[in-house]
């Protein structure tokens, strides 16, 4: 079936448009105690995955269009997003409102204080922390109040709440081997584009507003020549929301000397049914596994 289909047996008759809904024949949405279930919400769009735990298996990824506030909703229709039970729940959310700190320097209490020199949190967000205790990080980052509680009434406490800087920067120390190189790695998602730089640690995390190819381009070499590399020698490593003959991968092939495509992350099985999806997309919502 093309990546792009829709089986008629959608259960969304109505709502938000689906972009995307694969589906493993094995999937039991009836058992949500064998499953995990990752989701990624965007101003725009949610994606959503679902991992078998005894199989470490992929076993659906569905792709929903969204209005703003829109997950409660999308959740009241669909077959299994506001169902309890899971073995667990990780939501990451996107955007410019985060901020890494050394973990020494962090104390619980301090992020809104922490927050607040990137950015203001409006009435209607929570701000929460994530730990990385491999890379002694923490990620203080704000979300929709409105989401946290949904998550907390519906999925209590199975559900974790992230930022999705996490999710990417744990796919990419998946990946990344002990001895693997200084490398840029970009990840153009909906209006944003996430880069990380990691050489024997990381050396810098950002998420800046993107509308055209121009914009990717743009912060792809203000990041290279900002960090020296060098876009004749240096390798950088695309994921994200295109296509090898998209604008945004021909923009950067004309500048970046050595690009490629990321893969999945590793260790983990996939769906027969998510052969006509292309590798590098969905990597952030599949690094969920790792966080």
């Amino acid at each position: 079936m093309p990546a792009s289909a829709v089986p008629a047996s959608s259960t969304l008759t109505a709502g938000p448009s689906v972009h995307l809904r694969l589906r493993d024949e094995t999937f039991d949405a009836t058992n949500p105690a064998a499953y995990n279930l990752y989701l990624l919400a965007g101003p725009a769009r949610l994606h959503v995955a679902v991992a078998d735990v005894e199989r470490r298996k992929f076993v659906a990824v569905e792709d929903y269009a969204l209005t703003a506030g829109s997950v409660p909703a999308l959740a009241a229709q669909h077959d299994f997003l506001g169902q309890r039970g899971w073995n667990a729940v990780r939501l990451a959310v996107t955007g410019r409102a985060f901020t890494l700190l050394p973990a020494p320097l962090f104390r619980p209490g301090d992020e809104a204080a922490a927050l607040r020199l990137h950015h203001t949190p409006a009435p209607t967000e929570t701000v929460r922390h994530t730990t990385h205790p491999a890379q002694e990080l923490v990620n203080v980052f704000a979300a929709e109040a409105a989401l946290a509680d949904w998550l907390a009434s519906v999925h209590g406490a199975s559900g974790r709440l992230l930022h999705h800087t996490s999710a990417f920067l744990a796919g990419i120390v998946h990946q990344r081997g002990a001895a693997a190189p200084r490398r840029l790695y970009i990840n153009p998602g909906q209006q944003e584009l996430t880069l990380v730089v990691w050489g024997q640690h990381l050396e810098y995390c950002n998420v800046f507003p993107c509308t055209t190819a121009e914009d990717v381009l743009y912060y792809t070499i203000l990041v290279m020549q900002e960090l020296g590399l060098d876009p004749d020698q240096d390798e950088l490593t695309v994921w994200g929301e295109l296509t090898p003959d998209s604008a945004i991968f021909s923009l950067l092939r004309t500048y970046v000397r050595h690009v490629r495509f990321g893969n999945r992350p590793g260790d983990v099985q996939y769906s027969y049914r998510l052969n006509d999806v292309f590798e590098y997309r969905y990597f952030d919502l599949f690094s969920l596994h790792y966080v």
